[in-house]
């Protein structure tokens, strides 16, 4: 069969899956879709009728004439959004455009139905009934103006419901298709209450009733929702092109048709006065007995003959079915030929081998369907086989229309009962690419010997035990032997005698590793070279896991070069860091001891540009028992800040000790920083009044100063914070910076401190301060504020906040300064 063919006679796997194998009329399922889609369309024009209705005021397009009630605008519109979800999903193709715009619109119509329901479950006026147009057609007390009846509300919501279910290819179709047949009996409900003239079908106790138009609405969007996908679910069986597809179809319509019409009936006879409700009972179900058992009989009979029909060809197709099975499933080419060279049997490699569907390759012989070249080989070989009445099999390569092919060809004659042969069958297996294969492993064999001597390094080659079995000729010149001289002897022979231990217990280790990768070794690995002087090594070790053994590759250079490099930028890299270390200091400079105000600093430089950064502190005496101290930090790194740094604390203790506020000392120098350029500084400025008790406090973006009292927990110093110096820009009115007077008991210790001591990736800089004021609370409770005690306190504040100060990479600074009792003593409680 041709593609096309099979296309239309096999179903895809998910029609498949939804209706158990059933063929598909390519027609019946387009006249299925284009039915949906007019009925969609119909459903959606009588909504739009009805909003047009409101928006005129034309009253005959709200209520059918004779028909009761009025369709509300909301219903209206909840029919048009449905309509137009269905018209688009009963499309053979649907774009993601269209799948979109679909599900908005069905879930516009559920929204407004589920609203609705909600409104009838609870009671309570959501706002939504009146929302387009002022209703005035209520008719009953519990009528509300505006609200839907609550069938088709339900009708609404069930309908959004499998318009959404639909437009979700991977969701069974019935999810779809179940809830449209429901809208369709919520629709056929109005309709039968209309055309039997019984009002109790139109609404429910004193609610409003559906209007006519509705009914007829919902009864074609339930037909849209149920095929809107006719190939699966439900609606498959009865689109299928087989038998049950038929009597399906036939038995629907009968039972659409055939109750409602004999209902009718009856109820005409007993209106007309020709027999009463008994009687009439009776006639209607003589009736439906008469009509189903006809069509009872008539089913019968089309199964009865397809049941002879099938067992009759069951059996004479069941064993070439089976060959025929066996054959597709065969991934080599297997054909049957008579001895005249007729194809009487392929299977599906064969077609795809020569390109030919199969049935232009049956009963036709070589020379028809083979190239002549082929065709000629072929014969040649059927006679061949014929004359030695044996099996043949022989490895070749074919020009088949694909291309040149390597295949192993299998033939044997087919004999009958009387032991002569009738026909020939023969088994060709494509084995391209094992032949490839062979010829790519005999390649990478010379590419991988070719990459092994042209790597610069010497390569070794070891099994599990350590044993070279494979060296290059660069072994030559690092080890001052030959590579065959290597081969079978302990990898361990080419380490110093001294140092064999260790490299043994190296390799060894690297084999317990489960799923080994390659690994780098340049720490203590030393080679020897074949006149017995020793180098270092940086060897490579990486293995390979083949059906034989484990191997081993080894890559080793010599590195004396870099080991010599390495001092040498090592030697440079100290001098520097000296040379670093003595300019900070110089910059930094030493702050006085005080009489009667002891301190104590630590200073820590950042990994990055080690010595030097843009940290500082400065005690400040100013006379009259007042002393200024000051703590800064300069945005940036290495010399650049370090230099800053120098000015900035030259500046800083000048303008001190002129004896101004802080607030104006901190105006002078952010005018400092401005004529300096790109240039940000935080600091903040205390000045200690040992007379009154007092301190007076400025800030310009500076972390918060911590207090710890001698009989109270430490706590940060509130004062107002002003912006960074360098951050105001003459153009603009500057941003004054504020100062604040606070008491501080006697006996108090101050600490002072940069955002590198208290500042750590993904932790929260606010959490860190307190953690630095219990520390300070931790380290002096029971201990006098003298010297020593602070000098402790700051390197054990130090160590808790930063572990690891080897890998630290922000300057740290920290100032601890003790404020002296009222007796000039420095208690502690």
């Amino acid at each position: 069969m041709k593609k096309e063919q099979r296309t239309r006679d096999v179903p895809d796997a998910l029609g498949a899956a939804d209706t158990g194998g059933l063929p598909y009329e390519q027609s019946t399922l387009d006249a299925a879709r284009s039915l949906a889609r007019v009925a969609a369309l119909v459903a959606a024009v009588l909504g739009a009728a009805g909003l047009a209705g409101w928006i005129s005021g034309i009253d005959v397009l709200r209520r059918a004439p004779g028909g009761g009630s009025t369709m509300v605008a909301n219903t209206a519109g909840g029919l048009l959004a449905l309509g137009v979800s269905l018209f688009l999903l009963a499309r053979a193709r649907i774009t993601p455009w269209v799948n979109t715009a679909a599900r908005a619109a069905a879930a516009l119509a559920a929204l407004i139905g589920g609203l609705t329901v909600v409104e009838y479950t609870t009671g309570l006026a959501l706002g939504i009934d009146e929302l387009l147009f002022r209703d005035d057609t209520a008719r009953v007390p519990l009528e509300m103006p505006g609200r839907m009846a609550p069938n088709t509300a339900a009708a609404l919501l069930i309908g959004g419901v499998a318009a959404l279910c639909a437009s979700v290819p991977r969701l069974p179709a019935w999810g779809s298709q179940i809830p449209g047949l429901a809208v369709l009996a919520l629709g056929m409900l109005r309709l039968y209450g209309f055309a039997y003239a019984v009002p109790e079908l139109e609404r429910f106790g004193a609610y409003r009733g559906m209007a006519l138009y509705t009914g007829l609405a919902l009864v074609l969007l339930g037909i849209a929702a149920f095929l809107a996908r006719p190939d699966r679910g439900p609606a498959g069986l009865l689109m299928n092109a087989g038998t049950t597809g038929a009597l399906g179809r036939r038995l629907f319509g009968t039972v659409l048709v055939v109750p409602p019409l004999l209902g009718w009936l009856v109820l005409a006879g007993d209106d007309a006065g020709l027999f009463g409700p008994r009687l009439g009972t009776a006639l209607l179900v003589c009736g439906h007995v008469v009509v189903f058992t006809i069509i009872i009989f008539a089913t019968l009979g089309v199964g009865r003959r397809i049941e002879v029909a099938h067992a009759r060809a069951e059996w004479q197709v069941r064993q070439n079915e089976l060959v025929q099975a066996f054959m597709d499933h065969t991934p080599a080419v297997v054909f049957i030929k008579d001895l005249d060279g007729r194809f009487l049997a392929v299977n599906t490699t064969f077609e795809k081998s020569l390109g030919l569907p199969r049935e232009e390759v049956l009963g036709r012989r070589d020379r028809d369907v083979m190239p002549p070249d082929l065709a000629r080989r072929a014969r040649t070989a059927d006679d061949a086989l014929l004359a030695q009445g044996q099996p043949v099999q022989r490895e070749e390569r074919l020009p088949l229309p694909g291309g040149p092919r390597d295949v192993l060809t299998s033939l044997f004659p087919l004999f009958t009962a009387s032991g002569s042969p009738y026909a020939i069958c023969g088994v060709v297996t494509d084995v391209t690419e094992q032949v490839a294969a062979q010829r790519e492993l005999r390649r990478a064999n010379q590419r991988f010997l070719a990459l092994l001597e042209s790597a610069p390094d010497a390569m070794l080659i070891t099994d599990g035990s350590g044993t070279v079995v494979m060296a290059n000729a660069q072994v030559r010149r690092l080890f001052g032997r030959a590579p065959e001289s290597l081969v079978g002897t302990p990898v361990i022979d080419l380490v110093p005698e001294p140092r064999r231990r260790r490299h043994s217990a190296l390799l060894r280790a690297y084999f317990r590793q489960t799923g080994t990768k390659p690994v780098v070794l340049d720490q203590g690995l030393y080679g020897l070279h074949g006149n017995g002087d020793e180098f270092p090594a940086e060897v490579s070790v990486s293995s390979l896991q083949t059906e034989e053994a484990t191997l081993v590759f080894l890559s080793v250079r010599d590195i004396t070069g870099r080991r010599q490099a390495e001092a040498e930028r090592a030697e440079r890299y100290e001098v520097h860091r000296r040379i670093a270390y003595t300019l900070q200091h110089s910059l930094m400079g030493e702050p006085p001891r005080l009489p009667g105000l002891p301190s104590a600093h630590r200073y820590l430089a950042s990994i990055r540009d080690p010595g030097v950064g843009g940290d500082w502190f400065d005690i400040i005496p100013l006379g009259r028992n007042r002393t200024g101290l000051f703590i800064g930090d300069v945005m940036g790194r290495g010399l650049e800040a370090a230099a800053v740094m120098g000015q900035m604390r030259a500046a800083s203790h000048a303008l001190a000790r002129t004896d101004i506020p802080p607030g104006r000392l901190m105006a002078g120098l952010d005018a400092f920083v401005g004529d300096l350029a790109d240039q940000l500084v935080t600091c903040a400025y205390v000045v200690v009044d040992q007379d009154s008790h007092e301190v007076t406090l400025c800030s310009a973006g500076h972390l918060p100063v911590i207090a710890l009292p001698p009989d109270g927990p430490a706590r940060r110093l509130r004062a107002p914070v002003g912006v960074p110096l360098g951050v105001n820009d003459s153009r603009w009115d500057a941003v004054p910076f504020r100062q604040t007077s606070l008491p501080l008991p006697p006996g108090s210790t101050l600490a002072l401190y940069t955002d590198g001591l208290v500042e750590r990736p993904g932790s929260d800089i606010e959490e860190q301060i307190d953690t630095l004021a219990r520390s300070l609370e931790v380290a002096l409770s029971g201990r006098p504020t003298d010297r020593e005690s602070l000098d402790q306190a700051a390197e054990w504040l130090v160590k808790t906040l930063i572990p690891d100060t080897a890998a630290h990479d922000d300057d740290v600074t920290l100032l601890l300064v003790g404020l002296p009792g009222t007796d000039g003593a420095h208690p502690r409680a």
